[in-house]
């Protein structure tokens, strides 16, 4: 399935989570966080102003991003789980 986000809203993956540490033992408090770094999927064509001018988005497809630690909304498609957020969300793009 293909999918586009809207203006300037992104879809992100976050990496697989792996709750082991170092050591090979199961943490129970990393358990429960969600990494706040992702990779784009797709990205919107761009943010609508007032003066109905386009702006282009800075994050591309294929960047490694930060956000915020409750951005986005999560959504489920083809039984894997993604985020779809605003540009404004990310934090950085990691390089």
């Amino acid at each position: 399935m293909k999918i586009r986000p809207l203006h300037d809203r992104l879809l992100v993956k976050r990496p697989e989570e792996n709750h082991l540490n170092k050591g090979g033992i199961i943490s129970p408090h990393q358990a429960n966080e969600k990494p706040q770094e992702a990779r784009v999927i797709a990205v919107g064509t761009g943010k609508v102003t007032d003066e109905d001018k386009k702006i282009p988005l800075d994050v591309k497809a294929g960047d490694k991003i930060l956000f915020g630690k409750y951005s986005g909304s999560e959504v489920k498609i083809d039984d894997k789980e993604y985020l779809i957020m605003r540009e404004d969300d990310v934090l950085a793009i990691l390089e």
